[in-house]
């Protein structure tokens, strides 16, 4: 268990000092998050908070999840760490295929003018 927690089904209008005052009832919060879009700025409906240990995170689930803030109630559960693997990725984004043309590991897709 780690001490990370994802928080989930926020209302837009959920601040990072919000957060952090509902986490402090379940105990010590080292760093509190609002995941907003790059563009626009608006919040993306989820957070991360990180408590001082695996008994408060562990406390902080059993309290938090599923109580109402900003008019919704909240998920709350353990982070997952992510397997986004370096490199660029291998997505259709602009129609192209991977941003790194496959020349790396990870990468993939577009084409690759030297091969041919």
């Amino acid at each position: 268990m780690g001490n990370r927690l994802y928080v989930g089904n926020l209302a837009y209008s959920v601040t990072k000092e919000a957060l952090t005052e509902l986490f402090s009832k379940a105990g010590t919060v080292s760093d509190a998050n609002v995941i907003t879009d790059r563009m626009s700025g608006q919040s993306r409906g989820f957070g991360f908070v990180e408590m001082a240990s695996d008994a408060e995170a562990q406390e902080a689930i059993k309290q938090l999840n599923g109580q109402t803030l900003g008019e919704k109630q909240i998920i709350v559960n353990e982070a997952r760490p992510t397997n986004r693997k370096e490199g660029g990725g291998g997505g259709r984004r602009f129609g192209k295929g991977g941003g790194n043309r496959g020349k790396r590991p990870g990468g993939g897709g577009g084409f690759n003018r030297e091969r041919y």
